[in-house]
């Protein structure tokens, strides 16, 4: 489901890079993101960042003073962190066991297998592995098929090998609060040029680089009504874009109207409910 609408398709090769979040304490969040999700931790001062191999997938800055995020104000849903086999994501089962972690959601959406946690700030995290593309289904719209059921948990714990985290981890996309579905479409499918890839949930749309399953996730399920603010959560997250799309797609945001930010680093634009979005040459 290509929007036709768009002045810059995102090319297939684009993927999620990092997202960082605003916590009160690293002394809290580190361990989580460490023994039960896996990834290795390197602290410097008020800030972590959370790697599998040698790729950092989530940082955490530390701001003790910032308010809680407020029930009516967007943000995070979860972020979703990518293990490559059914293995790997029994090994991730394991771990939430040993440490008596609480799962808030456990899912075979067809294209996937995913489990729900979320962390001691109350920031929403899945551990997923697709299952292979050959056995996607493509519906008619051009979209790809997608559901909610029952995650086998005991088949999936049976598949533990015992491993840790394997170095191709990587976050495979980001779901989002979105004050406006409406305004969220305007903003990643017709300014970033992602794909529509299906609108199957009511009050949701999920969108992707190419033919992925979905790259962003994006609803309105808990009627939020105001814009992000400096409070605990998404800080920023990142899209890793082929270097040879990076002043295309500056152009098109700033044919839409957009003023990115782009004097030093990544262009940076702010989504309609204000989560910073930083758009990446891929290296």
């Amino acid at each position: 489901m290509p929007t036709d609408t768009a002045a810059f398709t995102m090319p297939a090769a684009a993927h999620v890079g990092r997202v960082a979040l605003r916590v009160n304490s690293l002394d809290r969040v580190v361990p989580f993101y460490r023994d039960v999700v896996g990834l290795d931790v390197s602290r410097d001062g008020d800030r972590a960042t959370l790697t599998a191999g040698d790729d950092p997938l989530v940082v955490l800055a530390e701001e003790p003073d910032a308010p809680a995020r407020p029930s009516d104000a967007a943000g995070l849903f979860h972020l979703a962190v990518r293990v490559p086999t059914r293995e790997a994501l029994g090994d991730a089962l394991v771990r939430v066991d040993a440490a008596s972690a609480s799962l808030t959601g456990a899912s075979d959406h067809l294209v996937s297998e995913a489990i729900y946690l979320r962390d001691p700030e109350e920031n929403g995290v899945e551990i997923y592995r697709d299952r292979p593309r050959d056995d996607w289904t493509a519906t008619d719209d051009g979209g790809v098929e997608m559901d909610t059921l029952a995650l086998d948990l005991d088949g999936v714990r049976e598949t533990a090998a015992g491993d840790d985290l394997p170095p191709e981890t990587d976050i495979g996309h980001v779901h989002l609060e979105v004050t406006d579905l409406a305004a969220a479409r305007a903003f990643y499918v017709d300014s970033l040029g992602l794909n529509v890839r299906t609108e199957s949930y009511r009050g949701a749309l999920f969108v992707a680089a190419g033919d992925y399953h979905h790259h962003v996730g994006l609803n309105t399920w808990n009627g939020r009504t105001n814009p992000v603010g400096e409070h605990r959560g998404v800080e920023w997250f990142e899209f890793v874009v082929p270097e040879s799309a990076i002043d295309d797609l500056r152009d098109a945001l700033v044919e839409r109207g957009y003023a990115p930010d782009y004097a030093d680093g990544p262009l940076t634009v702010a989504d309609p409910d204000g989560i910073e979005v930083r758009l990446r040459s891929a290296t």
